[in-house]
């Protein structure tokens, strides 16, 4: 998505900003310096239309890195409260099969004193 977006900025640049940018080689690797937030300087457009294709690139790479650290940091928590969520379930059913077995011992146990205070 990114190099489809510089390529996209390099070719509206060359359109709208002969002036300063003169081939497309130029203009693509101007704006995937820009669209990076990298900023090199050593091509920078001049003409109000070039600077607002600029601009546009600079917020269009804020906001998707923005957007795509978010997504990962998103998956991992999931990823994270899932294995959370799958320790606690097989915690929970350890406990209920202990208790379930001392259940059982005790029953036992209450049978043959019941039974020995029957004779």
């Amino acid at each position: 998505m990114t190099v489809g977006v510089a390529l996209l900025g390099g070719f509206v640049t060359t359109l709208v900003d002969e002036k300063d940018i003169h081939t497309f080689g130029d203009a693509t690797w101007w704006a995937l310096v820009t669209l990076t937030t990298v900023g090199y300087g050593d091509i920078v457009p001049t003409t109000t239309a070039g600077r607002a294709v600029g601009s546009a690139l600079i917020v269009f790479g804020v906001t998707f890195l923005s957007f795509l650290t978010a997504t990962i940091t998103s998956l991992f928590v999931s990823l994270d409260r899932e294995r959370q969520q799958a320790d606690e379930q097989t915690r929970q059913e350890s406990v209920e099969s202990e208790t379930r077995e001392l259940l059982l011992q005790l029953d036992k146990r209450l049978g043959s004193i019941e039974a020995k205070l029957d004779q």
